[in-house]
């Protein structure tokens, strides 16, 4: 016969299983906002047990580009939709590709929000990146060229790549 104890951790772990599946699908920013969805998929939980949970799950706050905050799992990719970097990309200025290094340029006071949402779309052919007042230094992943890196990220600012912009003048 089980214990009430056992009883108690197999509800635990049912419950952690649906808050990880709610924040990996809505945009959750509070506890209050987590508690509401997990009472309609009948779970009745405290504030302080939430916070149990959400320890044990390894869940984080960030701060989203546009503003607030949601709950994010630490293998859990991010939800950021391609309009998200694409208003982000009016803020660049520049992406410029070295040897093993790309160098994005933005607006003044606006490289940490651009890095930032270049963190949260967690590109895998990305390392890191580092962001100044309005430089980012991004390092590409082992036999990721900068080249590539910078195809990559232009594509997902909806900027066009600086030999197009060039042509084009050319032509004209």
């Amino acid at each position: 016969m089980r214990t009430a104890f056992e009883r108690d951790e197999d509800t635990s772990q049912v419950r952690r299983e649906e808050i990880r599946e709610l924040i990996r699908n809505e945009r959750i920013g509070t506890q209050e906002e987590l508690r509401e969805f997990l009472v309609k998929k009948g779970f009745e939980v405290t504030q302080a047990t939430l916070s149990r949970d959400l320890a044990k799950i390894k869940a984080r706050r960030v701060t989203l580009p546009e503003g607030g905050s949601i709950y994010e799992l630490e293998d859990a990719p991010v939800i950021i939709e391609d309009n998200e970097l694409r208003t982000l990309g009016e803020m660049v200025t520049s992406v410029n590709e070295g040897d093993s290094l790309v160098v994005i340029q933005t607006r003044i006071g606006a490289a940490s929000a651009v890095a930032l949402g270049i963190d949260r779309a967690r590109f895998t052919e990305i390392l890191g990146t580092i962001a100044g007042d309005d430089t980012i230094f991004i390092a590409p992943r082992k036999r990721i060229s900068g080249g590539k890196l910078k195809k990559i990220l232009e594509d997902a600012f909806g900027i066009e790549s600086s030999v197009t912009n060039i042509r084009r003048l050319r032509r004209r």
